[in-house]
Order: C-alpha cells, then structure tokens, then sequence
C-alpha cells in the first residue's frame, strides 16, 4: 500500500545517529555494495565516535553503530553500547547478520542495555542463505536463536525482529521462514523488497521528494557525514565530524540546502539523488511544496526506464581484524 506523507519539518536534533564504527563486514552479499567500498581507516578512531556520542546526548536519539557494515566485526561494540547508554535518554539499535554474534557478545550486549535487535537472516532454505549471505547458516541460525531466547529474560524490554530479503522464486520459502521463526518468538517477522543503491541501476532521475533524511544523520569511519544512507561512495558530503559539532552539521548550511532541494523534487540537482529511484511508488500529493500531479503528469511521457539485471558475483573472503 502507498504511503501519503506530509512535509517534514525538520527538527532541531536527530531522531536517529548512525555511526560506522567499521567499514568492514564478513558476508559475502552479492546485492550489497560494501565489497566495493575503499574507506578507510578500517576502524573509527575512539576519540571520533566518543565526540559524535558526546556531541548527541540528552536528545533522546536512537544510536545505529552501523551503516555499510557488519557492527560486530567491531570488537569494541560492547564498550560502545555502554558509553552511549551512560546518556539514560538514548537507545542503541543493530542490524545484524548475526554470524559474529556469539552468545558471549549477546550476554554483554544484554548487559550494556541493547534496546532493538534486527537479524537479517535472508534464507530458511541452505541454498538461498549460502547465496545471499556467504557466512555460516548453522552459526547465524544458533546465535539467532540464542540471542531472541535471552532478550526473553532480560529486566527490561528489547524489540526483536528477524528478516528475510524477497529474493526471486521465494514465495513459499518465506512462509516456511515465518513458520519457523514464529516458534521462536521475535515481536516481528519482516519480508523486504531486494533494492538497487543509488547509482547501481538507475538511468535516469526520479524526481521526487525524499524522506530518507528526515530524521536520521550519518557518519561514515572517517568522521564524515554523509546525507544517506544508501550513499555508499560519499557522493554527497555534508559535513565532517572532526572539525563541526554533529548537530551543526544536522543544522547546517549544506544540509539545508540539500533539504531544500529534495522538498521541491529536485534530486537531478544532487549527484547522490540524480540516480536514485527510493520512494518511487510514493504518494507525496500532500506534500507541501510539490506539485505531485505534474510530477505524474511528467512521468507518464516518458518511456519505461531501463534497468539492468543484478546478477550474484563471486567475492573474496573478507579478513575481520
């Protein structure tokens, strides 16, 4: 079903902070682009995810200490969780492959005071999770299991939610998926569409408005931020935690004008955007600021894009320090 968003207005401060703590990642996922991303250093530097933390607290903000990464190939993890949660307002959230998280990480993430856990398991079936993740299954499936039965026990409550990715020829793989998870009792069971990054497939600009940065601000390994998530190469800078406060950069003049330029659909006028086909099938008729009809109008000119086929490649097995 179509979501029907109204304009943002963009708060003061961030709802979520995402920080890559890591650049690296033990899986070997043919539809993610992190094999192809050269930023370094491999490892934040202490003192830069301290200063994000610090610049952030008391703003009640969820923390993801993730973003084109596996957060456990991080072995400090545990020491991160707990100096976000010395700021009793925030809330720390993963995504995980759940292949490194043992049921030693576990017990000290419970600990720490772990609020969300996502487990991207993408595959019941062998065959489908060895060609979508790389990693072990018996593992993944093991530390899964573990991690949903002690958050049970846990003196406070954590969200849990395990996924599975809506690959090809699927369909009656997912209800089996559900069937089996169900058993072990996350609050939910999520099927996600298979999705292209910017400048992975598309030809073409979508000029829509965005709602990808709303309320979340990004920080990549170096201290950087960037404006998205999906950006993968640092095409659109916004500004660089090493030298700005993090709020003034979420405040900030670039930040600012790449709002104001994606509220009025304009995403050919930004490098990142001009190649980004999100939010495509969303009604923004009540948008204020967009003309959503002659958007319409606009598009059903055009000939269909076209797109090219992802196929699964082979990668080198990724060394974690």
């Amino acid at each position: 079903m179509s979501i029907k968003p109204k304009r943002n207005q963009y708060a003061a401060t961030p709802t979520y902070v995402e920080i890559e703590t890591t650049i690296m990642c033990n899986a070997t996922c043919w539809f993610c682009p992190q094999k192809n991303t050269l930023r370094q250093p491999k490892y934040m530097e202490e003192w830069v995810w301290k200063k994000i933390i610090d610049d952030t607290r008391g703003i009640g903000a969820i923390y993801r200490p993730f973003l084109l990464n596996e957060p456990f190939a991080d072995k400090r993890m545990t020491d991160i969780v707990e100096y976000i949660k010395q700021d009793p307002t925030a809330k720390v959230e993963f995504n995980t492959n759940g292949s490194m998280l043992t049921p030693k990480v576990t017990d000290k993430l419970i600990e720490a005071g772990v609020d969300i856990m996502r487990f991207s398991v993408d595959g019941l079936y062998r065959s489908t999770f060895d060609e979508s993740r790389g990693i072990s299954y018996d593992k993944v499936y093991k530390h899964v299991a573990y991690f949903l039965e002690q958050s049970k026990k846990a003196p406070y409550p954590i969200k849990t939610e395990v996924r599975m990715i809506k690959l090809p020829d699927t369909e009656q793989e997912q209800v089996e998926f559900k069937e089996y998870w169900s058993k072990h009792e996350p609050d939910d069971i999520i099927f996600t569409d298979l999705y292209s990054y910017p400048w992975e497939n598309q030809t073409e600009s979508t000029n829509l408005p965005c709602l990808k940065i709303e309320k979340e601000l990004f920080f990549y390994v170096d201290g950087t931020a960037t404006l998205c998530c999906w950006d993968a190469t640092g095409r659109q800078i916004i500004g660089d935690v090493k030298k700005e406060n993090a709020l003034d950069i979420w405040n900030g003049q670039e930040m600012s004008r790449c709002r104001t330029l994606l509220d009025a659909g304009k995403r050919d006028q930004l490098d990142l955007c001009s190649r980004c086909d999100a939010y495509v099938n969303t009604d923004f008729s009540d948008w204020d600021g967009f003309d959503y009809d002659a958007y319409k109008a606009q598009e059903s000119q055009k000939k269909p894009a076209k797109y090219f086929e992802i196929k699964p490649e082979s990668k080198p097995e990724v060394e974690v320090e």
